[in-house]
């Protein structure tokens, strides 16, 4: 049983709805759509992420500022690819914080600085303190712990980068909410010194690897060189596909019925939890697809995530996506699995523990 934090609930891929979409985009496409295209991304899906973004996020873009690129994993990239040749070579990230997010901005060469994160989200003053030119966020629902980077914050931050700094906000899970209403993207406050990122893989699946790339126009026409010739552009006809379904409705449709699926397998979750795990504290359970359990008792979240996986269920240790002294957990992912796996799967945990 999988509880890789993450990944949705890849058995509610629209298929019928894809297929239609695709049928309709290649009745009327014509033959010179089928040869290499703008490495930026096709118009329409660019015009799609544009009313996407100002309708569910409150970001205004112009399609043309918008760069398609293959999921928030390559925007990481192709961001420390840039800084990198403009001699930026520190990137201050969130702790606990995304071990992947950590892991490609290293394979480029950034120094990745710590700055712990708390009940309120980044904590400004430790990021002013280090000195770092540029930080990386996940402020709408913060990977892994849920929180939300709260006002005060937020305009801390805000104030750090129009004194200079540079933000790489990843917009992560933000439309996956079931208890509290969203909050605006950094992207809508601050646009000359914030790269906003998002993609696609968390409401309809990763194997798509369609995310967007909204820069300040200083680096626009660098990222998409960058981009250019890391692989000519993504592939067009998942492109115009998407782009139909975002401009049709399908995608709002999805949403819902996604947002209602969601919240029955976080309650089953947290019910197991209470049940078996009674001495575990619940993080972030108001939004998003995964929840985080911290342990006041000393546990060693490696060895329980390894005893877990012995047993058949397969979980991050928290301990990974720290680089600070952090109390022990597990970050659970919940929406791939049905409300008895979910039952279960605690319930080994517990046992192993």
């Amino acid at each position: 049983m999988d509880l890789t934090p993450g990944v949705p609930d890849l058995g509610a891929f629209p298929r019928t709805a894809w297929l239609r979409a695709e049928r309709m985009v290649l009745a009327d496409l014509e033959s010179a759509a089928f040869g290499y295209g703008d490495p930026a991304g096709t118009p329409a899906l660019r015009r799609a992420v544009a009313t996407w973004l100002a309708r569910n996020r409150g970001v205004n873009a112009d399609p043309e500022d918008l760069i398609i690129v293959a999921g928030v994993a390559q925007a990481i990239g192709l961001v420390a690819q840039v800084f990198k040749q403009r001699g930026i070579g520190e990137i201050a990230v969130e702790d606990p914080g995304s071990l992947g997010s950590r892991q490609h901005l290293q394979l480029w060469g950034m120094q990745t600085p710590p700055i712990p994160v708390d009940a309120a989200g980044l904590r400004v003053d430790v990021l002013r303190e280090s000195n770092a030119p540029a930080v990386m966020v996940t402020p709408a629902h913060h990977f892994p712990t849920g929180v939300v980077l709260e006002g005060e914050r937020r305009r801390d931050l805000i104030a750090w980068a129009a004194a200079g700094g540079l933000i790489i906000e990843d917009d992560y899970d933000a439309e996956h909410r079931y208890d509290r209403p969203p909050v605006p993207a950094l992207r809508a406050m601050l646009s000359d010194q914030v790269i906003y990122t998002g993609s696609i893989s968390k409401l309809l699946a990763p194997s798509l690897r369609i995310g967007w790339m909204l820069p300040p126009a200083e680096y626009k026409e660098e990222l998409i060189g960058r981009k250019r010739l890391a692989d000519l552009g993504n592939a067009a006809l998942p492109q115009l596909t998407l782009a139909h379904l975002m401009t049709s409705g399908e995608l709002e449709r999805q949403l819902r019925l996604l947002r209602r699926r969601h919240r029955t397998r976080r309650d089953t979750m947290v019910r197991a939890i209470h049940t078996y795990l009674p001495t575990a504290t619940v993080h972030g359970a108001a939004a998003g697809l995964h929840l985080t359990i911290t342990f006041d008792d000393g546990t060693n979240d490696v060895e329980l995530a390894a005893a877990a996986l012995r047993e058949g269920v397969k979980t991050h240790p928290l301990s990974w996506h720290c680089q600070l002294p952090h109390a022990p957990g597990l970050v659970l992912g919940y929406a791939a699995r049905t409300p008895t796996e979910i039952t279960e799967a605690i319930a080994t945990i517990a046992h192993v523990k």
